[in-house]
C-alpha cells in the first residue's frame, strides 16, 4: 500500500511548512488482541483454526499534527502504521485519525483522545493470498516530558473493530463478522515544533 507512504509524506511536508507547526513522531511496542463471537475453521481462519480470541504483538509506528489550539486543547491528526503477528498471522493496519489533546496537567502530563479510521491487511497462517478490509478505532493515552523534544507515552489504550481474513470472506459457510480489537502500547514520542511558533526577534532600539 504504497498510498500510506504518500500520505506521511505530505503531512511530514505540511509539518516543515508551517513555522507553528507541532508534530510528534512514536515507535512502540504495541500488544493486541482480537477476538470475535463465532470459530472459525479451515486454511483461512485468521486466529487459528476453531479459535475466538489470539494475542498479537508488534511494532506500532506513527506521527501525530496538531493543527489549531483550542480553551485549554489542542486539536490534530495522526497518522499510524502498526504491524502485528502471532501463530504465523499477521495483520497491518494504516489508519488516520482526528485527535485532542489537552494543556499540559500535573508536572506537565498531557492526555490525548483519537478516533480512527483505516484499512486492516491480515493473513491467515496457511493462507497464501492478503485480504483488505476497513477498521475503525478510539485510542486514548497519556504522555509525560521526559526533555523539552521527547515524552515517555506511558501507556495508549485502543479498542475497535477490524475485519480480517476469514473463511466465509473466502467463500466458507459461516459468516464471521467483524473482530473486537484490544490494543496496548508504550514508549517514547519525539516532538519537533515550538508551541505557538518562534519567538519574534525584538527591533533593535537606537
Amino acid at each position: 500500500m504504497r498510498l500510506r507512504y504518500v500520505l506521511a509524506a505530505v503531512v511530514l511536508a505540511a509539518v516543515a511548512a508551517s513555522a507553528r507547526a507541532q508534530v510528534g513522531v512514536y515507535i512502540n511496542p504495541v500488544f493486541t488482541k482480537i477476538s470475535n463471537n463465532v470459530p472459525d475453521t479451515g486454511p483461512f481462519a485468521f486466529l487459528g483454526d476453531g479459535a475466538t480470541s489470539r494475542n498479537f504483538g508488534g511494532v506500532d509506528f506513527g506521527a501525530y499534527y496538531n493543527i489549531s489550539h483550542g480553551p485549554g486543547v489542542k486539536f490534530g491528526v495522526d497518522a499510524r502504521d502498526t504491524t502485528v503477528h502471532s501463530n504465523n498471522a499477521s495483520l497491518n493496519i494504516f489508519s488516520l485519525a482526528g485527535r485532542v489533546e489537552t494543556a499540559p496537567l500535573t508536572h506537565g502530563i498531557r492526555a490525548y483522545a483519537e478516533l480512527a479510521a483505516g484499512a486492516a491487511t491480515s493473513k491467515a497462517a496457511q493462507a497464501q493470498i492478503h485480504n483488505t478490509r476497513g477498521m475503525f478505532g478510539i485510542f486514548g493515552g497519556i504522555d509525560y516530558p521526559l526533555t523539552r523534544v521527547i515524552d515517555f507515552r506511558i501507556v495508549e489504550l485502543g479498542y475497535g473493530s477490524v475485519t480480517t481474513q476469514n473463511s466465509y470472506i473466502q467463500g466458507g459457510p459461516n459468516p464471521i463478522g467483524a473482530s473486537r480489537m484490544v490494543q496496548v502500547s508504550s514508549g517514547l514520542v519525539f516532538r519537533f515544533g515550538v508551541p505557538g511558533g518562534p519567538k519574534k526577534q525584538k527591533a533593535p532600539s537606537y
